[in-house]
């Protein structure tokens, strides 16, 4: 018996010991692989690496960086990415808007491409990588809900006009700036044919036929025309020689104390909409498998990746809502399918590196404009302007900031956030309080929004939509206070108290100063359903003693049967308690 015991008891501390190094290291969960599915996640993984090949050379590009960095951010950190994340079917590596505020933040402190852009997009993905571990470690991914809704639509349209202007002088062949086209305008025409008809392609392959892999179709198709047309031989833009192998171990040189506290603020906002785009993604994973989002296990994931890819010489990734969405319908069932979409970016890093020679850059300008273009939505404005002028205002606001303040456009994320949070602290200093009334259906609404007759004579009703804290506390007060002094003939005040749902200590103290108030003016206070946590600590001040002027109701029907003896002048009693 004892033997029983003691083998029971070490399965279970082996079980338990299993399920804390899962929290840890998650693959540690994943299903054996068999002959099926490994063919499955082998094959969904080649169709995302179709994708993500080319695309990571063109947003490298965006990022200011050297272009094989791109297929160094897609390598090592999607490795680490779906290892350590909880979300096992994402597409890590470069995302638009991270490229994009990468070389916003970068632009006047180094030459794009230099060794000195390479080391501080690095440091970037360092700072911006050490601040999601570090939040996942503590738990405290809901932090980055301060990015609303509303400023990430804002942010993500402008960046998206930005990004399409950036790719407009190689997408044309414009040789020189865009603002040369008001000067003296000298164009590639051979450039210009590549960049146009990819582009039609590309759209016309989403719509028309969105199973095939577009991307590499026509970047294989414009290398084979640049190479046969001699367009490369005779000296046209294309992406030349990218040295073939894995990443080298890169070790940051320090910047500076200058450049390294102007990369905070970007790192810190590279870290928030970087995670978001993430997020995206992973509620729809975690919808689709019916289970719930570990955002704080996702963060330690990206972070990891991010410093993978700082140690791959390389700049911060993030997710691709688009690749993401590839994978899903290509059949990717669990973390076997990121794997094998490493295993096919190491086969292109190791061999088919010489095939993107001719490839000209007007193809990946192309890639680029047209994986953009759907982020562009100004319906959105309109819906949000329906829904709430002010949160239309944010997004408005965050989209004007973002185009004005370019290259610096992650001041237009911070200008949005700061809204957010000035309206989100407006609400709770300015809580809903509303004189009920009883409607027709049984129901207690704003007397004056519905003409309603008052419960009864003498009697002033109201109902606070809000917590009762140091924020909130002080508009009950006011709102109880002013209706008094207008109305002299008030002798009874009763709060219906559902929906306060908590309470601090400013709102234990004003509670009991009201409650004063009302003792010496002779006022009746009634309290209806008022909820267990917030009469708990009411009790524990000592703000609910007994007293002839307090009446107390378990429901909003024993206080409305008891009001009604108002005006009957029958004595009131409290019930329910």
């Amino acid at each position: 018996m004892k033997q029983a015991t003691s083998g029971t008891l070490a399965r279970l501390r082996h079980t338990l010991g299993m399920i804390n190094l899962q929290k840890c290291l998650p693959f540690l969960a994943w299903p054996r692989p068999d002959r099926a599915l490994l063919r499955g996640e082998l094959t969904a993984g080649l169709t995302v690496a179709l994708v993500m090949v080319p695309q990571s050379v063109a947003y490298a590009g965006l990022a200011g960086m050297p272009l094989v960095t791109g297929l160094y951010a897609a390598f090592l950190p999607a490795l680490v990415a779906v290892l350590f994340g909880s979300s096992t079917r994402l597409s890590v590596g470069p995302a638009a808007l991270t490229c994009v505020l990468v070389g916003a933040s970068l632009n006047g402190l180094a030459q794009p491409g230099s060794p000195q852009w390479v080391n501080l997009a690095v440091w970037l993905a360092l700072l911006s990588g050490l601040m999601q571990l570090a939040l996942g470690v503590v738990r405290l991914g809901w932090v980055l809900n301060v990015v609303s809704s509303p400023v990430l639509t804002g942010f993500t349209q402008a960046a998206a006009l930005l990004i399409i202007a950036s790719q407009l002088p190689p997408f044309l062949g414009l040789q020189g700036s865009l603002s040369s086209l008001l000067a003296s305008p000298h164009f590639d025409f051979g450039a210009m044919g590549f960049g146009v008809v990819s582009l039609a392609l590309l759209i016309l392959g989403k719509r028309y036929l969105p199973r095939l892999p577009m991307v590499l179709l026509v970047a294989a198709g414009a290398a084979v025309v640049s190479g046969w047309s001699g367009y490369s031989a005779q000296g046209g833009a294309v992406i030349g020689a990218l040295p073939a192998g894995l990443p080298s171990l890169y070790w940051p040189g320090w910047p500076g104390w200058d450049a390294w506290t102007a990369l905070l603020v970007p790192a810190s906002v590279i870290a928030l909409v970087s995670f978001l785009e993430t997020a995206s993604s992973a509620k729809i994973e975690a919808l689709q498998d019916g289970k719930l989002w570990n955002n704080n296990q996702d963060l330690i994931g990206q972070g990891l990746a991010k410093l993978a890819s700082a140690l791959s010489g390389s700049f911060p990734t993030s997710t691709s809502f688009s690749r993401s969405a590839i994978t899903l319908q290509a059949g990717a069932k669990t973390g076997w399918s990121g794997i094998a979409i490493v295993a096919w970016i190491w086969l292109a890093l190791v061999a088919l590196m010489p095939l993107l020679h001719h490839v000209p850059r007007a193809v990946l300008s192309a890639v680029v404009i047209a994986a953009v273009m759907g982020l562009i939505k100004p319906r959105q404005f309109a819906w949000l302007w329906r829904i709430d002028r002010v949160e239309a205002m944010t997004a408005g606001v965050t989209f004007a900031v973002t185009l004005l303040t370019a290259p610096r456009i992650y001041w237009g994320v911070l200008a949005g956030v700061l809204m957010g949070l000035v309206h989100f602290l407006y609400q709770r200093l300015h809580p809903r309080i509303i004189e009920v009334g009883l409607h027709a259906d049984g129901s207690l609404r704003d007397r004056h929004l519905w003409h309603l007759p008052p419960l009864a004579q003498k009697l002033y009703a109201l109902r606070m939509d809000a917590e009762l804290d140091f924020a909130s506390a002080s508009a009950l007060e006011r709102d109880i206070t002013q209706h008094l002094a207008h109305s002299a003939q008030v002798q009874h005040v009763c709060l219906f108290a559902q929906p306060i749902n908590r309470i601090d200590a400013t709102g234990v103290e004003v509670f009991s100063q009201l409650r004063a108030t009302l003792t010496e003016r002779g006022v009746a206070l009634h309290i209806s359903g008022i909820k267990l946590p917030v009469e708990k600590v009411l009790r524990r001040a000592n703000a609910l003693g007994e007293g002839p002027l307090l009446h107390m109701y378990r429901t909003d029907a024993e206080a409305l049967l008891a009001l009604q003896q108002l005006d009957a002048g029958l004595p009131l009693k409290s019930q329910g308690y």
